[in-house]
């Protein structure tokens, strides 16, 4: 296995994302097989997730990445996005990804939320200095009123999800990761995130987005990538 992240080469100024041979396997336990799987698997078994996938993304494009439940889109985009790595293959990136699919990543529970957007800007690339800057706005489109002083464990699923999602669109990243898995909170909070997301495909970011809404794909995105069992279609 090899990853490589952030790259910054003259030869690739017009590349974003290139995979090549990425593949990903999970290993299922089963914790009471019965005696003829045990005999003939014993107590694990192989899922491939994705297999073989060789991939390459120009700055500036949006891919939709569409295909049935469990074909592979998610487990894609967080390869893509460093949350996982892949079992064979290499993901290299140029420039900073920025993730929507686990927005808690990187928070601590006993930590305020103030301290949080401190801890977790850093970890998607922005300095201090840029999140001193930025701290009152993304206090403010959080919307999470006097609980921004308080301890993360106290908070509701929601308000976390709002500051992980706030944080994230203000790093200002050149490659957006989206997954329609993405839940932020009430209605209203929903179309404000939605507001952003749309903001970031009219500002020429490069963004990559699994979805089954074919009709927003189509709308969207300059090419598809249709996954099935893993493999690309």
């Amino acid at each position: 296995m090899k990853t490589v992240k952030n790259r910054n080469s003259r030869s690739h100024a017009d590349i974003a994302i290139k995979l090549s041979g990425v593949s990903k396997r999970y290993t299922i336990h089963h914790e009471k097989p019965t005696l003829v799987e045990h005999l003939i698997k014993g107590k694990t078994e192989e899922f491939w997730a994705l297999k073989d996938i060789n991939l390459t993304i120009k700055k500036g494009e949006k891919i939709g990445i569409i295909g049935p439940n469990g074909s592979g889109k998610t487990t894609l985009l967080k390869i893509i996005s460093g949350i996982t790595s892949p079992t064979s293959g290499t993901v290299i990136t140029y420039g900073k990804v920025v993730s929507l699919i686990d927005l808690e990543a990187g928070f601590h529970p006993d930590l305020t939320g103030i301290d949080n957007i401190y801890l977790n800007g850093m970890l998607l690339g922005m300095n201090k200095k840029e999140i001193e800057c930025k701290l009152d706005s993304i206090i403010a489109f959080a919307d999470i009123g006097q609980f921004i002083d308080a301890s993360l464990f106290i908070y509701s699923e929601g308000m976390k999800l709002r500051l992980g999602f706030s944080i994230a669109v203000h790093a200002d990243p050149a490659v957006l990761i989206l997954d329609e898995g993405l839940n932020t909170g009430d209605v209203k909070f929903q179309q404000k995130s939605n507001a952003k997301i749309q903001d970031y495909f009219e500002q020429g970011k490069t963004i990559v987005i699994a979805s089954h809404w074919l009709e927003y794909i189509r709308k969207n995105c300059d090419r598809i990538l249709t996954l099935e069992n893993g493999c690309v279609l």
